[in-house]
């Protein structure tokens, strides 16, 4: 048989039960101070009514005349009577100096001696004692009466501590009644806050809030990817290890607002942005960062959830793959160009014209090595003499003339290791497919390439006979998303803001002018000092 073990109150529930067990505490204690308190005041009262009736009493000039009869008796009861009636005392009795009973409410008690202690009234002084008398325990005051000096009786009223009982019991039933409302208000408000609680903590209870806590750092910082959480001002609630390094944050992070990090404008807009926003490429300074944000759900702007993923050599392998794609397509052209001047040979020797053959074919092969010995001579570095060659193809494919300029000398060795081919390629190639893109459609279009060194730097310009680029969007053009031509399925506008990137990552400047012949002129400048990066 499979026992169940109970699970632990929740959180709320434990809040709810400490909750009421402290306001009946307080309530109980209250109530027992209150009915105490009004007790000991309700005897004070007694005990000063009972006093003022009694001084009373004996003043009056019709009590002394009573006294000195020689049965007082008759004239003093239905006196004592009447100032029963009219006050709030319950007996009233009037004695001789001995303690003899003139006056009583039970008749049968007179000329009976009085119980409780006269000794000090005989002396002429007033008192109030708490004393069991027939009637039972009562509150009462004791006073002489005088008559020239001299003690002639003594008088004694008082009020029955079981009335004073009745009136402190109604009291305290009043006092019971507002605490149990009391009670009833305070465990209805204790309750309807527990349960908007319950609704926080999704009934959970402290251990299992402390484990998720723990897990939840854990987790945090566990995770390579960047982690971001921001609050409805779009201030930063939370950041982990890997959103630190992608976004460059340093220092206390908590609480600063988004647009204080100096991120670029259209990644701190993603940030900012109310909607979804899934597998957007951004650029910061030196990472290319994959963003999906995701709103707080819960019916109101309650903050974002932001992820961010560092696919900046995955970019870089990406953009590799394009240039060994346009490789592989330049060379299927080639050989598709190949086979035709091979068809053309062929055909003019089974014509008999065999020395044409031979002359068109040596045409052909004087061409491809004087395009082969162009660029190895100008630039011996292998990784960018093979870039240009197979970007030579490529533009040739698409009806534009893609020569390296005669100024242009880059030997092999020159670059440091600080400068890695795959940054080149990103630069050059990148270039060199936007002067391509642009030039295409023209009349006569070219691209020029020129690359050389200067003392310590590296100076790679691309010329093109395109439309050029506008004064007013000089430094537009290199942000990621800026594009004059129509976007692809893919999106356009990354290729120039990479561009931007890898000079910057390498200390170096990228500008944008107009060409001599007209189009647009890219310049890139990286220094060949070793560490720079």
């Amino acid at each position: 048989m499979h026992l169940r073990v109970p699970r632990p109150r929740s959180l709320a529930g434990q809040l709810f039960a400490v909750q009421a067990v402290l306001i009946a505490v307080l309530v109980a204690g209250y109530a027992v101070f209150t009915y105490v308190n009004d007790r000991g005041q309700a005897e004070d009262a007694a005990g000063r009514e009972a006093r003022a009736v009694a001084l009373s009493i004996a003043d009056s000039p019709s009590v002394r005349e009573a006294i000195r009869t020689d049965d007082p008796s008759a004239r003093l009861q239905p006196y004592a009577v009447r100032v029963m009636a009219d006050t709030d005392v319950d007996f009233v009795t009037i004695m001789s100096p001995e303690g003899t009973r003139w006056t009583h409410p039970d008749t049968a008690q007179i000329g009976r001696t009085f119980r409780g202690h006269i000794e000090a009234a005989l002396g002429g002084r007033t008192f109030t004692e708490t004393y069991t008398g027939t009637l039972g325990p009562s509150v009462r005051a004791v006073t002489p009466v005088r008559d020239g000096g001299r003690v002639v009786g003594l008088v004694s009223a008082g009020i029955k501590v079981e009335e004073i009982s009745k009136l402190a019991q109604e009291q305290l039933t009043a006092l019971v009644t507002a605490a149990a409302g009391a009670l009833l208000l305070g465990a209805v408000g204790t309750y309807v806050i527990n349960a908007r609680l319950r609704r926080h903590t999704h009934n959970m209870n402290a251990a299992e809030l402390s484990r998720m806590h723990d897990y939840h750092q854990a987790a945090l910082h566990a995770v390579r990817e960047g982690l971001l959480m921001l609050d409805g001002r779009h201030r930063i609630a939370l950041i982990n290890d890997g959103g630190r390094e992608l976004l460059g944050v340093t220092g206390e992070a908590v609480g600063v607002p988004v647009t204080e990090l100096g991120l670029p404008a259209p990644l701190t807009g993603a940030l900012l942005a109310s909607e979804r926003r899934v597998d957007e490429v951004h650029l910061t300074a030196d990472r290319v960062l994959v963003v999906n944000t995701s709103p707080v759900s819960g019916g109101e702007q309650r903050g974002t959830v932001v992820t961010l993923r560092d696919v900046t050599q995955l970019q870089s392998l990406m953009g590799e793959l394009s240039s060994e794609r346009g490789f592989s397509q330049a060379l299927r052209s080639q050989a598709h160009e190949a086979a035709n001047r091979l068809h053309t040979v062929v055909s003019l020797i089974e014509l008999g014209r065999a020395e044409e053959a031979v002359d068109f074919a040596t045409a052909e092969l004087e061409l491809a090595q004087a395009l082969t010995d162009q660029v190895v001579a100008a630039v011996s570095e292998p990784v960018l003499a093979a870039l240009l060659l197979g970007k030579t193809a490529q533009a040739n494919e698409r009806g534009v003339e893609l020569v390296v300029s005669p100024e242009s000398r880059l030997d092999d060795g020159l670059l440091p290791p600080s400068l890695p081919a795959r940054d080149l390629v990103t630069i050059l190639g990148n270039l060199i497919d936007n002067a391509v893109d642009a030039a295409q459609g023209g009349v006569r279009p070219r691209v020029t390439v020129t690359a050389y060194t200067d003392r310590e730097r590296l100076v790679v310009r691309v010329d093109d006979t395109g439309p050029g680029v506008d004064p007013a969007h000089a430094d537009l053009v290199f942000q990621r998303g800026y594009t004059t031509k129509p976007s692809g399925p893919a999106g356009r506008g990354l290729g120039l803001a990479l561009v931007r990137q890898a000079v910057h990552r390498h200390g170096g400047t990228l500008t944008v002018t107009e060409a001599a012949g007209g189009g647009a002129s890219f310049e890139a400048e990286l220094p060949l000092t070793v560490g720079v990066a």
